[in-house]
């Protein structure tokens, strides 16, 4: 048809780049690499043994599983309801997190097909459970930890039973430890104290090398305990186990309130009290404080920088 300029075949074209060879001209041919977004680092928050039980509500939203159905793009953390409702947008205006939520009726299960499975996160979170896990729940937790990924365990004050079960956060996640088919041989190198301690404002030890203590979220100086505990350290049994913020008047393997250790390949952080995780807002009819701002403490920075060390983001 005439008017319309034909494309050139692909022979003509090869032909023509192969005379300006033979000419002496230089071709540059530039080849677009795929692009690829980075991976978000995958972190499950439970809620499937009675974190919201009594005046407890730890959650990151009530949207479970997933957050974004209650705030896709949230700007403030009264855009997601729960008293976690900080630490989950604080991590996901990152741009690097993908976060979920284990709701309530479901189990923990590690190598399944379930979008809430264990093999699809970097870390989970469990903000002082106050049921026991069941034999196959510990073993999932156990493997996942082992097979690489991050256990942020956080506990309360001895006889916080808040559902009643005759079971608290200190012996769950005891229980956890040394009850479970994988190795219940004290496998992260701690014991959780019964102890309730009223108040207290536990201090970080000196090293600028520790990610926790130094991380992207800023410089953890103290926490805040109000009722809560501590761990005792046995680096007998695992040598990993490190001490990162301790109850005055304690240091080496007594009075731990915060610390860090490894298993296999995975990493864990234990809490001695969920207080500091408390943001003061959630779902109405409970009592929350404002532990996550105190002005004594540097609990946003110790969450965060915890949560990115688990996830390996550092």
């Amino acid at each position: 048809m005439p008017g319309i300029a034909r494309p050139r075949s692909k022979a003509t074209s090869t032909l023509a780049a192969l005379g300006l060879l033979a000419a002496g001209v230089t071709l540059q041919v530039t080849i677009a690499s795929p692009s690829h977004a980075a991976t978000p680092h995958r972190v499950l928050f439970d809620n499937a043994h009675a974190e919201t039980a009594g005046n407890a509500d730890w959650i990151i939203s009530t949207s479970q599983p997933d957050p974004l159905g209650e705030n896709a793009s949230p700007s403030d953390e009264t855009d997601w309801t729960g008293a976690l409702s900080s630490w989950g947008v604080a991590l996901q205006q990152t741009g690097n997190y993908s976060l979920k939520t284990l709701p309530s009726g479901s189990s923990l299960s590690y190598g399944g097909t379930s979008a809430t499975d264990l093999s699809n996160f970097d870390t989970l979170v469990l903000p002082e459970p106050n049921t026991l896990f069941t034999t196959a729940e510990k073993t999932a937790i156990m493997n996942f930890v082992k097979n690489g990924g991050g256990l942020f365990m956080i506990s309360d004050h001895t006889g916080a039973d808040r559902n009643n079960d005759g079971e608290d956060a200190v012996e769950i996640l005891n229980d956890l430890m040394t009850n479970n088919s994988v190795d219940s041989t004290d496998p992260f190198g701690f014991s959780i104290d019964s102890l309730s301690i009223s108040s207290g404002y536990p201090a970080a030890i000196s090293d600028s090398t520790d990610p926790v203590l130094h991380g992207s979220f800023g410089t953890v100086t103290k926490s805040l305990i109000a009722s809560g505990t501590t761990a005792t350290l046995k680096p007998a049994d695992n040598s990993a186990v490190k001490g990162l913020l301790y109850r005055s008047g304690y240091s080496g393997n007594t009075g731990a309130f915060f610390l860090t250790s490894t298993f296999g390949s995975g990493r864990i952080a234990f809490w001695g009290d969920s207080s500091p995780i408390d943001d003061g807002t959630g779902q109405s009819g409970n009592t929350l404080y404002d532990g996550w701002n105190d002005t004594g403490a540097t609990n946003a920075a110790l969450a965060l920088n915890a949560t990115d060390w688990l996830s390996k983001a550092s």
